[in-house]
């Protein structure tokens, strides 16, 4: 009788327990890649560029790459309404089977932009420059020689259309999202 109470309360105390595991908030790392020397497609180099990324999961899973839309905080895609959703577990992006990588653009968040202090003398800059940052972040400072998969939505699907293009043996699959 005691073993069947205390099993019970056992239970009881892990049915307590799960929902709080799943819930909890996701957890990433944060970091910046500065290139020694980065060639914007006017030709413009700059030595003092910096992007800034996020991670979640183990970098030995299949790697993932998520890119933000125009002017979109990554905290938006780590948000419980999109995040929440996409990286728990058992979901499509589950951070226990993948390595995601989401990047800020140049121009957005973190990342260099004209508004950090050179204004109009910083490199104009187009998608064709995002995308080469964001290809040298995942194959020079993370050393990424395959992703899984490139999704992006807004001006990130614009982005996943171009890594397509431009490095379409990179990744398994795209996903562009409007």
């Amino acid at each position: 009788m005691a073993h069947r109470m205390l099993s019970g309360w056992i239970s009881l105390f892990l049915l307590f327990l799960s929902p709080l595991a799943y819930v909890q908030p996701l957890q990433p790392q944060e970091g910046d890649w500065r290139p020694a020397e980065f060639c914007f497609h006017t030709g413009e180099t700059r030595n003092d560029l910096r992007l800034h990324y996020y991670t979640l999961g183990d970098r030995s899973k299949p790697a993932v790459l998520l890119l933000h839309g125009t002017n979109q905080p990554v905290s938006a895609l780590l948000a419980d309404g999109f995040g929440g959703d996409l990286f728990g577990p058992g979901q499509p992006l589950d951070v226990t089977k993948h390595f995601i990588i989401i990047p800020e653009s140049i121009g957005s968040g973190k990342s260099s932009k004209p508004s950090d202090g050179l204004r109009t003398q910083f490199p104009q800059y187009n998608y064709d420059d995002m995308v080469l940052a964001q290809y040298r972040l995942v194959t020079e400072a993370l050393g990424i020689k395959h992703l899984r998969l490139v999704m992006g939505y807004s001006m990130g699907g614009m982005h996943t259309w171009l890594w397509g293009q431009k490095y379409p043996d990179m990744m398994d699959a795209l996903v562009p999202m409007a």
